[in-house]
């Protein structure tokens, strides 16, 4: 799974460039070209020229009891202000207004210009006398507070947005590039594949590559999300934007720019910013409803009070229909919520493909994992050593490594791998010799030492102890590989590898099942290997030797009667069960985090973040509805109250209440959603 063999399938979304957030697919940027310090210098200089204004109203100061000072055209300051505040904070609702009108699609820019140009009416109206009404100051602070709002809606967007700049800004500007014995800084955009770099200790690896010499431990938190460093050494691969620490490298360089793995999370969390969403398509729905139903509610209303004799309140009324029908805190109700649940999914190794999985997610049924490379690591390791009478298990072990050190079979370097971690002494072997489909032999110390599994036991013809039998009858029984190790026509002891289980894989199924989640298991190997790796681990349901064509048909089995069902497998194999699923997650760590067939990625290739998944999901959802029900019922209290409905009462809604009002609504959602935030899915 090879990231750079996906770049043809993942075209990046290009997320805003000034304030970060990609539109849904299929949805008008409402903020095109405009930026979060635009805002914020709009709302600043609007509410000083805002306070004047509110302090020689003449309203204010009837309210207030004060009488501010007068002075040759000292009345004019309201007018003359209320206009500047207009055409400098106001004509960036009008502009936006004309393009929702323009692609024949009015929303929120639409409905704000609305208010604002019949609030601009009336108090132009009452500055010439035609009503006795003094609304300069309601104009200047409904803009002031609209554009208030709307710094506060592209600040909380942008910070929720910034996984993909914080990605952005691990990269280093600069590498050291080798060039014979001497070192050159280069600009990143100067390396190419093949160059040599340098990575000293405490700066951050340039780019993807392959380590050609020395040793550090490397922070690689930023893909696996593990504190924990990581060794490496000559052979191993290191990723753009790790840091490495207690040694330098050589690094060859395998990818650059847009082919590295960081570049690839980034593709694949800007991807999932501007993916599609049910939820964000009500929303929008919502909204274009509400323009017309704030449309016909300011028709009825200015009709009524016309009508009623009070033509002040008509258009001061109808002003406030327009603005509190703003579907300001129901236009930021999904896009926050989605793009925090993003970005807390990318901080935890959840990566995001595609947002209609990460919705789906929550009503799972059941989860199904393959076997190899998904609960297991995928290649094979010493579960189980047996020493015959007379041995100890660092002699049998530095004689079987000794024999396997030259061998390039992947169950030989399970054994040396095995005698590595446990820090034994490997003596050295002469004369090696592969025995094909049996095992290989050399001499080690002087003695003849063989290693293979029951063939070549049956050949050698050599005597059985009781106890190594009995063992290794068990260890088959279990579908484990057994190996001996023979010397000088003796059984030194015998070996059972497996393909090693995940430590984590139990305690993935155990958390699934307290979801109230059905686990299942799939595999291509006989039923014997896979009952033992399930009964291990916990699952209850198995579907053992399956082939790789037939794993889309047995997810539809697990479909039947409407079950929704995850698949969760290494992203090759499984490709079309993958896409079969409702949910497909790809499990895959460093560069295999582009899965094409899956709508979820799982970098640590932890089966434990499948439960983070589901979990991550649910409490989206809760977000979700909480900030629509909010939302929506703000609205269909405020509009009846902006109308004028419950005068009778005593209860009026002002255009500057109601201006307040609708921008609380607009900060509640957004709060709401930043508590997401609290959600802990590390393990």
């Amino acid at each position: 799974m090879d990231l750079m063999g996906h770049q043809g399938h993942m075209q990046m979304a290009e997320p805003h460039v000034r304030h970060g957030l990609a539109p849904a697919a299929g949805a008008p940027n409402l903020h095109a070209g405009h930026s979060v310090a635009m805002f914020r210098d709009k709302f600043w200089l609007s509410l000083a020229l805002t306070i004047p204004v509110v302090f020689w109203s003449t309203d204010i100061q009837h309210w207030l009891g004060y009488t501010a000072p007068t002075f040759p055209g000292s009345k004019f300051i309201p007018p003359i202000l209320g206009t500047v505040v207009f055409v400098y904070g106001g004509l960036v609702f009008i502009r936006g207004a004309w393009s929702e009108l323009a692609d024949h699609q009015p929303g929120m820019m639409t409905l704000i210009t609305l208010g604002i140009i019949a609030a601009l009416g009336t108090s132009v109206a009452g500055t010439f006398g035609l009503f006795d009404i003094d609304v300069w100051w309601e104009l200047t602070s409904l803009i002031t507070i609209m554009l208030l709002g709307h710094w506060l809606e592209m600040r909380a967007i942008s910070q929720a947005h910034g996984a993909i700049n914080a990605l952005a800004a691990l990269l280093p500007s600069t590498a050291e590039r080798l060039k014979g014995e001497d070192t050159e800084s280069v600009p990143l955009s100067e390396l190419q594949v093949g160059d040599i770099v340098l990575v000293r200790p405490g700066t951050r690896v340039g780019a993807d590559g392959m380590v050609v010499e020395g040793t550090a431990d490397v922070d690689e938190s930023l893909i696996t999300g593990e504190s924990k460093t990581v060794p490496k050494e000559a052979g191993s691969k290191v990723i753009a934007g790790t840091v490495a620490s207690r040694g330098s490298l050589r690094v060859r360089i395998t990818a650059v720019g847009d082919q590295t793995a960081l570049s690839g999370i980034m593709r694949l969390v800007a991807a999932a910013q501007a993916s599609g969403s049910r939820a964000q398509a009500l929303a929008d729905r919502a909204a274009a409803i509400l323009f017309y139903v704030a449309v016909v509610s300011g028709a009825i209303t200015f009709v009524y009070w016309w009508l009623s004799g009070d033509k002040e309140h008509a258009l001061i009324r109808t002003s406030t229909v327009l603005i509190i029908a703003c579907p300001h805190a129901l236009g930021l109700a999904i896009p926050l919520v989605i793009a925090i649940s993003t970005s807390l999914g990318a901080q935890n190794g959840l990566l995001v493909k595609d947002r209609l999985a990460l919705e789906r997610a929550r009503n799972l049924d059941v989860v199904i994992f393959d076997k190899t490379g998904t609960l297991t690591r995928g290649s094979p390791a010493v579960s189980e050593v047996f020493v015959a009478p007379g041995f100890s298990e660092d002699d049998l072990m530095a004689l079987s490594a000794a024999v396997e050190s030259d061998s390039e079979h992947p169950v030989a370097k399970a054994i040396v791998a095995e005698a590595k971690r446990r820090s034994v002494n490997v003596a050295s072997a002469t004369n090696f010799e592969s025995l094909p489909g049996r095992g290989a032999k050399a001499f080690v110390e002087g003695r003849s030492v063989v290693i293979g599994g029951p063939r070549l036991l049956t050949e050698t013809k050599v005597t059985m102890p009781p106890g190594v039998e009995k063992r290794t009858t068990d260890w088959a029984s279990d579908g484990k590989t057994v190996l001996y190790a023979i010397a000088e026509g003796q059984i030194l002891g015998a070996f059972a590898v497996e393909d090693e289980i995940r430590p984590e894989s139990r305690e993935a199924v155990t958390e699934l099942y307290r979801l109230g989640v059905r686990v299942a298991m799939i595999t291509g190997d006989s039923k014997t290997v896979a009952n033992s790796v399930a009964q291990r681990i916990g699952i209850d349901e198995v579907a053992a030797e399956v082939l790789p064509a037939d794993k889309a048909a047995a997810v539809k089995r697990f479909q039947a009667g409407g079950k929704k069902v995850a698949m969760v497998g290494d992203g090759v194999n499984d490709a079309p069960a993958l896409a079969t699923a409702d949910v497909g997650i790809a499990i895959g760590s460093g560069t295999d985090v582009a899965v094409e067939s899956a709508g979820i990625v799982l970098v640590r290739s932890d089966p434990r973040d499948v439960v983070g998944a589901i979990e991550l999901s649910r409490a989206t959802y809760r977000k979700t509805i909480q900030n629509l029900v909010w939302a929506t019922a703000y609205n269909l209290v405020a509009i009846p109250a902006a109308a004028g409905l419950f005068v009778r009462w005593g209860v009026e809604l002002r255009m500057s209440v109601g201006a307040v009002a609708m921008n609380l609504s607009t900060i509640i959602v957004a709060v709401n959603a930043q508590l997401l935030r609290r959600l802990k899915l590390q393990r």
